[in-house]
């Protein structure tokens, strides 16, 4: 028996209301994932990563920095960071919520959705650990890597809400998608090393507790600045290789994105270390770095098409 146009009417309504809440659902969430990297940010340039004595509680018997004479602004710079994390959790809910629930879409697109929260979850919970550590810097560093895993895999789930569930047609030959592999690859050693670089600099996330990656600073963003590069000549590569096969429209431009979104990625980077590593700028770099990891991502995800 077939439905009645009422019904199919009002369950097109319905459909489209979720579509548009899981749009903004997804978008929201690799927002705050990036947002959150900045106020993490923020935490470890200004050495209030102890700013709350403990977790999840800040101080003792309250969750609240207490204002008094003595109070600095390092309990407020880092209960305003704790506070994103929770906001983020919601969203990280709500997402897991519309997407896990839409049974119109298949299994492997619905698990994405449970990535943000237990992504978060899990960072939380990191984020106590280095408290409890003193700050040692392999812990940071790894919050700092883990966030931007988050942040790719946020920009994935944007990917496949906009496109279909059909079988993926690459539009780009077997050729440049090895070469692409390799970017992503480089993607991974740019950030890792950029994490190694603040843990052997003067920002590695305390004034008075010493911790530093035991490696030389000035070697290390030598090394950095070379993984850099090499992302660059690889990118260029994969450009001309789309240009001379022909591909146009949202993969050329996503990748002229991605080519814009590192080269002022990598004039921060040289602009800060020439300028004695300023926080408003190693902060804007963190910022940067996010931003790479998404364009990368949404960069991938152009190069290939399904069908609903």
């Amino acid at each position: 028996m077939s439905s009645s146009p009422a019904l199919d009417t009002r369950q097109s309504t319905l459909d489209r209301f979720r579509d548009r809440w899981t749009w903004t659902a997804v978008v929201a969430n690799l927002v705050g994932q990036i947002v959150i990297i900045v106020t993490g940010g923020a935490v470890r340039l200004t050495a209030s990563g102890l700013g709350c004595s403990t977790w999840p509680q800040c101080e003792p018997g309250q969750f609240t920095p207490q204002l008094h004479s003595a109070t600095s602004f390092h309990p407020y710079v880092e209960f305003g960071n704790r506070t994103v994390s929770v906001l983020l959790v919601a969203v990280a809910a709500v997402v897991a919520v519309l997407v896990v629930l839409d049974r119109r879409r298949p299994w492997s697109y619905r698990r994405l959705g449970l990535v943000p929260v237990v992504g978060v979850l899990i960072q939380a919970v990191i984020g106590g650990i280095t408290v409890l550590v003193d700050l040692h810097p392999a812990i940071v560093g790894s919050h700092l890597l883990i966030s931007m895993a988050l942040v790719a895999f946020s920009a994935w789930l944007v990917v496949r809400t906009r496109e279909g569930d059909g079988p993926a047609v690459p539009l780009v030959d077997r050729t440049t998608t090895l070469v692409v592999r390799v970017l992503v690859a480089l993607t991974a050693v740019v950030l890792v090393l950029g994490v190694v670089v603040t843990g052997a600099g003067p920002h590695s996330g305390d004034d008075e507790v010493g911790y530093r990656f035991d490696v030389d600073p000035w070697t290390m963003s030598k090394l950095h600045a070379a993984s850099v590069w090499a992302f660059v000549a690889v990118l260029v590569v994969v450009l001309v290789l789309l240009r001379r096969r022909g591909v146009t429209g949202r993969p050329w431009t996503t990748g002229l994105v991605l080519l814009a979104v590192t080269l002022g990625q990598g004039a921060i980077g040289y602009v800060q270390l020439f300028t004695g590593l300023p926080i408003a700028l190693v902060n804007l770099h963190m910022l940067g770095a996010a931003l790479l990891a998404t364009a990368v991502t949404f960069f991938v995800g152009s190069l290939r098409t399904r069908d609903a």
